[in-house]
């Protein structure tokens, strides 16, 4: 299992107030600072790169897009949204491509989450830096973009800080890890300044575990440097493009939760390491006894053992003599046959547990049957059917 790591002040020179004050219109002089001041003071729009295929995170994403992929059974994005609620985000723009009805239907205009929702569609692929340009008739101040598979707890009003001091142009967010081979290393001064950009360095060229840590604070001016609709990439395209042209960019080191949700494993990791955490979402409930989330609707036999934290979903039945060995999810619709265990196991909508059933280490997902007395361990099942994949 993977382990999780554990406002501006306006200052304006006396001489600049003096030259402003010595004219008739003052108003007219100061409007266009304080208006200037006002866009800088709150980051309220973000981008969401929510398109990707999720090719790594096969075969799950069949049929599914990776942001709508449940995470202690709500989808992944709704967290991501929750989060950006939490620092004062209004407005987040959604760049789709891959099944995007699915996002839509489901959001809608996202007031239900305190946000006004926009969405760009592509096309053809445009890479990351593409995917933003063409949301560039929403950003018409200092905006955020994330990754859409990146789970974090970076402190965006301190890193938004961090990029106003500095007058960046844009922030990257980096996280340290133990091996930085397979990451985009990001090389920075005492100051912040970065000075190169290193992808997926060999070991011999290492020169610091400060990677991309898929976290972005960006000045609209900067999609001036990105072509319209064309394939772009910020690591390989944009980034290098402002060290070129010598823009101020700022590398902003954090040491929180960071996890990259791009395969079966670490989906299944980022669940169990939410449960286990002191930083569970408010928004699942509050645990009862044993570290049990149960709907209320749930039914769970009294001759049934769990050993939390867990999770039950609405109308899910617990079977007789069942063990549940947390952390465990079971999503709506689920029915769990007497005798069965389950250890360390996240189960999506309507799966059905045979009698007698063992399963570890697994995911299983939408109306699934697992055969009584079958033992599935360290296993991947898909919603669609389309087959079992052993990790």
């Amino acid at each position: 299992m993977v382990a999780f790591f554990r406002f501006l002040r306006l200052n304006i020179p006396l001489v600049t107030l003096t030259g402003v004050l010595s004219h008739s219109n003052l108003i007219e002089n100061l409007a266009p600072v304080l208006t200037e001041v006002q866009k800088q003071k709150t980051l309220r729009k973000a981008v969401i790169l929510a398109g990707g295929e999720g090719t790594r995170l096969r075969p799950l994403t069949n049929g599914i897009p990776k942001p709508m992929l449940p995470v202690l059974n709500h989808p992944f994005l709704e967290h991501t949204i929750r989060y950006l609620t939490k620092y004062g985000i209004t407005e987040v723009i959604l760049a789709l491509s891959y099944l995007p009805d699915i996002i839509t239907d489901y959001f809608g205009d996202g007031r239900r989450l305190g946000v006004q929702l926009h969405y760009t569609l592509e096309d053809s692929p445009l890479g990351t830096a593409g995917a933003v340009k063409n949301a560039g008739e929403y950003l018409d101040s200092t905006f955020l973009v994330l990754n859409g598979d990146i789970y974090t707890d970076l402190d965006i009003a301190a890193m938004f800080d961090f990029h106003r001091k500095r007058k960046a142009k844009a922030t990257i967010a980096l996280t340290w890890v133990d091996n930085p081979c397979a990451f985009g290393v990001v090389e920075s001064d005492r100051t912040g300044r970065i000075k190169r950009f290193i992808e997926k360095p060999a070991p011999a060229e290492v020169t610091t575990n400060w990677i991309n840590a898929g976290v972005y604070i960006l000045e609209p001016g900067v999609l001036q440097q990105v072509p319209d609709n064309t394939h772009y990439m910020f690591e390989r395209g944009l980034f290098p493009r402002l060290l070129e042209l010598g823009e101020p960019m700022c590398g902003y080191q954090f040491r929180g939760q960071w996890l990259d949700m791009g395969t079966p494993e670490k989906y299944l990791c980022l669940n169990c390491d939410l449960l286990l955490s002191d930083n569970r979402p408010g928004f699942i409930g509050r645990p009862g006894e044993n570290g049990l989330y149960c709907a209320k609707n749930a039914v769970i036999h009294a001759s049934a053992r769990i050993d939390g934290p867990a999770v039950i979903a609405s109308r899910s039945r617990i079977g007789p003599r069942v063990h549940i060995r947390g952390p465990v999810v079971i999503g709506p619709d689920c029915t769990i046959g007497a005798g069965a265990v389950l250890d360390t196991t996240v189960l999506w909508r309507g799966v059905t547990i045979g009698e007698g059933a063992v399963l570890k280490k697994c995911v299983i997902g939408n109306d699934t049957e697992i055969q009584p007395r079958e033992r599935v361990i360290d296993c991947v099942i898909p919603p669609s059917g389309a087959g079992q994949t052993g990790k």
